[in-house]
């Protein structure tokens, strides 16, 4: 048997320079920057209930006031400005634009996001939009949530409403991001808002998300100009067996298809694959959940696919009744996201590590890359979100040095570059995340910004790290 290994040694290119035209951009959500959670017409989403929740997040926070982004816009985007950013990638909150997930729109929720996509304008900034990071109306849970056919067709709905609103303003649009943590971290094993577990509800939940990409792409078609830009995030797996045993390799193929393939399968090539149907079967009545037409529906073209990644994903299958460990990276339960595939175990690629215990490998980023363009050719990718929490603080000068997260940004950067000079057809980079902000199950514990957050007086302080990133957009290429 042999340890387990990065699949590619990524060194520092020749060349450090990107296409002209590359993307450079920052993104953040919704719920986890906005606050202002009841304001202006808006109602609970899940991340409210269950942040209010005692025992759910860390130190009992929510984001109720998070970075207060929705009274501080024009100071952030003057930010952005500043660092050179060319494009911004947010979240709009369903519940602000349509707070029981039917109906019409409430203006007032509209108009924030039109006054920061003209902000954004205004500062020579491309605004891109994601319809969906996890905010879902309270209201369209209690009815059922994601395992419920329904909640599709109100995504479309709320999807049509939002680009007749922006539309003029916003050219480049995503459906969702990341629907398998909304699935699987949502349904599965609880760590994430509703916080059920119910291995089923976890498969349904994954193709009603499909459906309601689907259903919203033929949405944003036909309320968007021709010349608008859709696309889907998805936090792929960098699956690595961690011997070269067949036992380990059978350990990647299920996780890569419950993983993956669960969205990449409908997506991209119009099925489900067959492995999962059958790693599954016994959870899920497949032939009832998916109905006629629907792979047509999920499977409408893409302009580009989004790609977020932040470490690789080391896996293996202990011998029947040894213990199997679960350090995924995707929090701590008594109930496995991995519905079918419970008793695969995961591991630490390297003990390089950020603050959320994760590896440092961008090497993962890489293959993901050229593996992605070589299997579906023609079809465009970006990085919508990669970085790294550390354990950042403000000096007595006032200053945040943050060598650690300076390196890296420059590894995986590289690695994004190596990708496109070994033919990977990648337009663009997002940073995670603009700001420091409310870190889901973690609360405010985690900084993954670019930019300080003193969250009791909302201080912004940039980082060391936001300086280095703006000269990388000014020369459109890294530090020798």
């Amino acid at each position: 048997m042999t340890a387990v290994r990065p699949e590619t040694t990524v060194q520092p290119a020749a060349d450090t320079s990107f296409p002209t035209g590359f993307v450079w951009g920052a993104a953040t959500a919704s719920y986890q920057v906005e606050g202002a959670a009841t304001e202006d017409g808006r109602t609970p989403s899940i991340w409210d209930t269950f942040s209010h929740t005692p025992g759910k997040i860390r130190n009992g926070d929510t984001g109720d006031i998070a970075a207060d982004h929705y009274h501080r816009y024009r100071d952030d985007v003057a930010l952005m400005k500043d660092l050179g950013l060319k494009a911004y990638r947010f979240s709009i909150s369903w519940p602000r634009v349509q707070p029981t997930g039917r109906g019409p729109a409430v203006e007032r929720g509209l108009d924030f996001y039109r006054r920061l996509t003209d902000a954004l304008l205004e500062a020579g900034i491309t605004p891109v939009a994601t319809l969906y990071h996890w905010d879902l109306p309270q209201e369209l849970e209690d009815a059922g949530g994601w395992p419920h056919r329904d909640t599709a067709h109100r995504f479309a709905d709320y999807a049509a409403l939002a680009a007749r609103a922006l539309g003029d303003r916003v050219k480049m649009w995503t459906t969702l991001n990341e629907p398998w943590c909304s699935a699987f971290l949502g349904y599965g094993s609880g760590v994430h808002a509703p916080g059920r577990t119910d291995p089923a509800a976890t498969l349904r939940a994954a193709h009603h998300l499909n459906l309601a990409h689907g259903e919203a792409v033929g949405a944003l078609r036909t309320a968007l100009p021709s010349s608008a830009q859709v696309s889907i995030t998805l936090n792929l797996h960098q699956v690595r067996p961690l011997t070269d045993s067949p036992e380990d390799a059978e350990a990647a193929r299920r996780i890569d298809a419950v993983g993956n393939r669960v969205f990449t399968g409908p997506l991209l090539d119009g099925a489900y694959p067959e492995d999962l149907l059958r790693d599954t079967a016994h959870v899920v009545d497949w032939e009832e959940l998916v109905r006629a037409g629907d792979l047509a529906e999920i499977s409408r073209p893409l302009d580009v696919l989004g790609i977020n990644y932040y470490a690789p994903t080391v896996v293996s299958l202990p011998a029947d009744g040894a213990a199997s460990t679960r350090n995924d990276g995707h929090g701590a339960s008594d109930h496995s996201p991995w519905t079918g595939s419970e008793q695969v175990a995961f591991h630490l690629a390297n003990d390089d590590l950020t603050a959320m215990n994760w590896a440092i490998d961008p090497s993962g980023l890489h293959t993901l890359l050229t593996e992605m363009s070589a299997r579906h050719p023609g079809l465009p990718l970006m990085v919508t979100e990669n970085g790294a929490a550390f354990d950042d603080y403000v000096s007595p000068e006032g200053r945040v040095e943050d060598p650690q997260r300076i390196a890296y940004l420059h590894s995986h950067l590289d690695a994004v570059r190596r990708a496109i000079a070994d033919g990977a057809d990648v337009r663009g980079y997002f940073l995670w995340s603009l700001l420091d902000n409310f870190e889901w199950s973690y609360g405010y514990s985690k900084r993954f910004g670019a930019v300080y957050v003193d969250y009791a007086t909302q201080r912004r302080i940039p980082k060391a790290s936001a300086r280095w990133y703006a000269e990388v957009i000014r020369n459109n290429a890294l530090p020798a």
